[in-house]
């Protein structure tokens, strides 16, 4: 699938407009102090992070960017493959008068668009990984980022979670797709993960999971030194329609014995 590269823009692309109405801007327009749901989750986890050069990789609209500015990032730098959300990105950090810098790049090509430049911390939130093919390169951009001591902070879904299919009539849930990583899976969703009305314009991607080893192994590999690591029973969006249940927040939980299944996970990783 040599072309995935085009058919996730083009799929991510026409998810802006959507996400634009769904992602509560409202919130961040009349609150200074509002923060992305996925940020807030994680912020005692976070801890200090005023001072702190920050690039957030494969940063969409930028709401989890922008959040970590409010916590007071020295600065603040968005990368994102979708020139789409990108400028979704530039227009909401202007209007709320946020200081920010968004580049469009592709995570492999990130260091050289970068120049080198070298940050305090590298910051991945939900649904990222999925869309990268391989993540021993996507582990090399990471090392190749930070500073010495510099540090990674990354909440995901967990691979548990992309293998599973909820589409059975009798509604129990299978390991359907691959927990390793393989070559792509594709897929067509008229929907994105927010509710909106129509369907998207693009509706293909193409994704690919990676097991919690693989992706702890290739950030070992690459100098890095795991420093936390906990699994979540809640995932920041309605990940298994009405299987789920909102309890608040904006994470939402398996309705029938959650502790059965993780569907997320926060790692925490420092660069030797």
């Amino acid at each position: 699938m040599d072309n995935y590269l085009e058919i996730n823009r083009a799929n991510w692309d026409s998810r802006v407009e959507h996400h634009l109405k769904g992602y509560d801007l409202d919130k961040f327009r009349s609150d200074p102090a509002f923060l992305s749901y996925v940020v807030k989750f994680d912020k005692e986890r976070l801890g200090n992070i005023e001072g702190l050069d920050i690039v957030h990789l494969q940063c969409h609209i930028g709401t989890d960017t922008l959040s970590l500015a409010r916590l007071g990032a020295k600065s603040i730098t968005g990368v994102d493959f979708s020139p789409n959300a990108l400028l979704a990105a530039k227009n909401l950090a202007s209007e709320l008068g946020i200081e920010a810098t968004f580049v469009e790049s592709t995570v492999d090509d990130a260091v050289s668009t970068l120049d080198n430049k070298k940050f305090d911390m590298v910051y991945t939130g939900i649904g990222a990984l999925c869309w990268l093919p391989d993540i021993k390169k996507w582990a090399k951009v990471v090392s190749s980022l930070l500073h010495p001591g510099g540090r990674l902070f990354i909440r995901e879904g967990h691979p548990v979670l992309w293998a599973l299919s909820y589409e059975r009539t009798d509604g129990l849930l299978s390991l359907e797709y691959n927990y390793f990583e393989t070559e792509g899976l594709s897929f067509i969703e008229e929907k994105s993960y927010v509710d909106h009305e129509g369907a998207v314009s693009s509706p293909e991607s193409i994704s690919f999971n990676h097991g919690l080893g693989e992706i702890i192994t290739a950030l070992i590999n690459e100098g890095m030194t795991i420093t936390a690591f906990e699994e979540h029973d809640s995932v920041p969006y309605r990940a298994l329609d009405d299987l789920m249940d909102d309890i608040g927040n904006g994470e939402f939980r398996l309705r029938e014995n959650p502790e059965r299944l993780p569907v997320s996970y926060t790692l925490q990783a420092r660069k030797n």
